[in-house]
């Protein structure tokens, strides 16, 4: 009796072990948002952000964010897709130039994106040299350029994983039935990397709208809303930098959770679709 009972309390321990865990991982990921929560009065909330012009730095966050989300599917997603189909030469140097970014601490991004769009460097020059008051430095195209270095890389990465989980020889079933490669791409592999591409996109915005690092170095103005609660802690203290950081993740959370919950409920019901129409 002792020996089973004994048995049964070893057999719990791994569920009671697991549960323990999730409770500190959900403490201390969660801990700071209560905390946010808690110390942010609707009194404060309307004296930070009912201030002429307060909800500027929001509208360019999500502009520029925007921006930078479509830039990175229009340019990464093929990138994605020759990286799952190994059709690279040099597929190896590609995937070390998109996970570089990730190593590198984002102020040392800011500092290298300098010569690429500011007069620091020959490639900065040219750029800037088309108009400096649209391609420079401290210019919305600066903004969109350091969120996408910033956030670029988790999409590609996502994306190819995505991709890669897509059997290729459905792709050519289609073919041969005569679908051109991109309506191919369209009609089969895009819907059962859907859930995968959702997830990156998830993640990739979260991360556009939360650039600081790259963006405080090559894109102080005009000032998003990462910028705009560092300016604000800086000049008027923490209690007034609160309301524009729960006004972040108020305007970052809603696109991830709607992506990542459409995510996990089409990951469990994903078919492979079936080609019936021919067109030569």
């Amino acid at each position: 009796m002792t020996s089973q009972l004994s048995r049964r309390l070893i057999g719990r321990l791994p569920a009671a072990a697991a549960l323990a865990t999730s409770a500190v991982v959900w403490v201390v990921l969660l801990g700071p948002l209560a905390v946010l929560i808690s110390q942010v009065s609707p009194h404060s909330i309307r004296h930070s952000l009912g201030q002429p012009g307060a909800l500027d730095p929001l509208w360019t966050s999500l502009e520029a964010s925007a921006t930078a989300l479509a830039s990175m599917v229009v340019l990464g997603t093929p990138l994605a897709y020759l990286l799952a189909r190994g059709r690279l030469k040099a597929a190896r140097v590609v995937e070390a130039g998109v996970v570089l970014p990730l190593l590198m601490p984002p102020l040392v991004i800011g500092l290298l994106l300098i010569f690429l769009i500011g007069q620091a460097g020959p490639v900065g020059r040219v750029v800037s040299g088309v108009d400096p008051n649209v391609f420079g430095v401290n210019t919305f195209f600066a903004l969109v350029v350091a969120e996408f270095f910033e956030a670029a890389p988790y999409f590609i990465i996502s994306a190819a994983a995505a991709l890669t989980t897509v059997d290729e020889r459905l792709e050519q079933d289609a073919k041969l039935l005569g679908d051109r490669p991109l309506r191919a791409f369209r009609r089969v592999t895009l819907p059962l990397a859907a859930p995968g591409l959702a997830t990156g996109l998830a993640i990739s915005w979260a991360r556009a709208m939360g650039a600081f690092g790259a963006v405080l170095i090559v894109a102080y103005n005009p000032a998003g809303l990462p910028i705009e609660i560092d300016q604000t802690f800086i000049a008027n203290g923490l209690n007034a930098a609160l309301p524009f950081a729960l006004l972040l993740i108020v305007a970052a959370l809603p696109l991830p959770l709607i992506l990542l919950l459409w995510s996990s409920r089409t990951r469990g019901r994903r078919t492979i679709p079936v080609v019936v129409s021919v067109e030569m």
